[in-house]
């Protein structure tokens, strides 16, 4: 069995809230001051943000886009910064995860993320990210984002297995239920405990 893990509230905590006031607090000026609600409205109620992480945008085109939108100009590696550095790991899944990995495990992660977001959890600041997943089905890479169809028929095409020998994890239902159609054995994911029991009911080492 091949194990998938959802990244975003599952290995690691977010906070979108966060992002839009860092957001802001990075491109207002006096002359143009900008609020956490401005970049809401701009970055995630437009649809921007979809794009992103769809790979229909790059970095440099979403910074053109915010600029275009707000009507203002920070600069971009700050811009990015402020909207990637929002998370917080979750150690006791981590925990799970280097245990299933020292047991021989083959893992990846399934992902909606975009270029900014995944420079800034992938640059060693997290332990066992990246190393310790095999595959990375990561939606800005894939071209298309859960809850489509394709983006799981495509990390199972990567892994390597067909959809039913792939064991996947997500809080978001509407996330798990398209994995489900697609095949997966898929669980909404709620806390580390009630993940560990799902799999030990699958036979699956998550011991020291």
């Amino acid at each position: 069995m091949f194990l998938y893990f959802d990244l975003g509230n599952v290995l690691l905590y977010f906070s979108h809230e966060r992002a839009c006031r860092q957001m802001a607090a990075v491109a207002s000026t006096p002359e143009q001051p900008l609020s956490a609600t401005d970049v809401r409205r701009v970055v995630f109620e437009s649809g921007l943000e979809d794009l992103y992480e769809s790979g229909q945008i790059t970095t440099a085109e979403f910074y053109v886009q915010f600029c275009r939108q707000t009507g203002t100009r920070p600069e971009m590696d700050r811009l990015v910064r402020a909207a990637s550095d929002i998370f917080e790991p979750n150690h006791s899944l981590l925990a799970i995860v280097s245990r299933l990995r020292k047991a021989g495990q083959r893992l990846g992660l399934l992902s909606n993320t975009n270029e900014g977001h995944w420079d800034f959890v992938a640059d060693g600041r997290y332990e066992l990210l990246p190393g310790a997943f095999d595959v990375l089905a990561l939606s800005y890479r894939l071209g298309t984002m859960k809850p489509r169809r394709e983006i799981f028929e495509q990390a199972a095409e990567l892994a390597g297995v067909p959809p039913r020998d792939i064991f996947y994890t997500d809080d978001r239902p509407e996330h798990i239920a398209a994995a489900r159609e697609v095949g997966y054995d898929a669980v909404q994911f709620a806390d580390t405990p009630s993940l560990v029991a799902e799999l030990r009911q699958r036979g699956l080492r998550v011991d020291d």
